[in-house]
């Protein structure tokens, strides 16, 4: 075992193993903890989740896009981070592409992904 094992089996967050199955595609909403001075409190980022990398890895993160008040919003999230309390997969996309960095340059009914209804 090397010295990158050690540290991700060290860094490694047992809650991954809560996150359901989901694709690039999807409708997520993460449950982000947030601190603001001394407190901290569960702040839902719901949006489309435009892409993965290292799915369930040390490494591995996913970016969940949303737009808000007509600005498009981006978040990165860790998928070891400990801040990430809950996952939900609230819808599951039709998709044919792995990265949809496309739909930053889109607004209104082009930018939606239609809904996958045959899959579980």
């Amino acid at each position: 075992m090397n010295l990158v094992d050690v540290v991700d089996d060290i860094y490694k967050n047992e809650a991954v193993k809560d996150i359901p199955e989901f694709r690039s595609g999807d409708t997520v909403a993460v449950h982000a903890q947030i601190k603001e001075g001394a407190k901290t409190r569960i702040q839902i980022f719901q949006g489309v989740c435009i892409g993965i990398k290292h799915y369930g890895k040390t490494s591995g993160h996913f970016r969940v896009r949303k737009v808000s008040n007509g600005i498009g919003v981006e978040r990165v999230f860790p998928f070891h981070s400990p801040l990430v309390k809950k996952l939900e997969v609230l819808q599951k996309g039709k998709t044919r592409r792995a990265k949809h960095y496309y739909l930053r340059d889109r607004s209104g009914k082009s930018a939606r992904i239609a809904i996958d209804y045959d899959r579980k």
